[in-house]
């Protein structure tokens, strides 16, 4: 009988950590903290550390803050594919943004530096950058901090 008690608390358990994921990857889970959504959201691609992958995926690591010192460069950030289609809020997102800047590239972030707000993610995301133009304006932008 412990056996069977057993199996059925252990199924019990794994059920419900099966719809909590659904849940929170549905974004029922109500709003979770920027480091939870970078987990699910981001490191997938960018990893952990978000150092990306050579030649496939961007790193972020030191060097995404640079982004906020060229024209064009804070709208990037919300307009990539994989920000603007997102299953996040804009609150969400602004949030995601802000903390992933802070944490990944405190040393780049500009002084004047003013946070992302709800509103202006909500509006860049409407004109989001199509997987193949990503690429072309991302090396635009470096150009331009390589000129800086």
């Amino acid at each position: 009988m412990t056996g069977r008690i057993l199996q059925k608390l252990v199924l019990t358990v794994c059920l419900s950590g099966l719809f909590g994921l659904t849940a929170v990857s549905s974004g029922h889970a109500g709003n979770l903290p920027p480091k939870v959504n970078w987990m699910l959201n981001c490191q997938g691609c960018h990893k952990p550390d978000a150092s990306g992958v050579d030649g496939e995926v961007p790193s972020m690591n030191g060097y995404v803050s640079k982004f906020l010192t060229v024209d064009g460069g804070r709208e990037y950030l919300s307009r990539v594919p994989g920000v603007a289609f997102s299953p996040l809020s804009d609150q969400q997102t602004a949030e995601l943004l802000n903390w992933m800047l802070a944490t990944y590239d405190p040393e780049n972030l500009p002084r004047d530096f003013k946070p992302y707000k709800e509103e202006e993610v909500h509006r860049l995301r409407q004109d989001p950058l199509m997987t193949d133009a990503a690429p072309a304006a991302r090396q635009h932008l470096m150009d331009k901090l390589a000129a800086q």
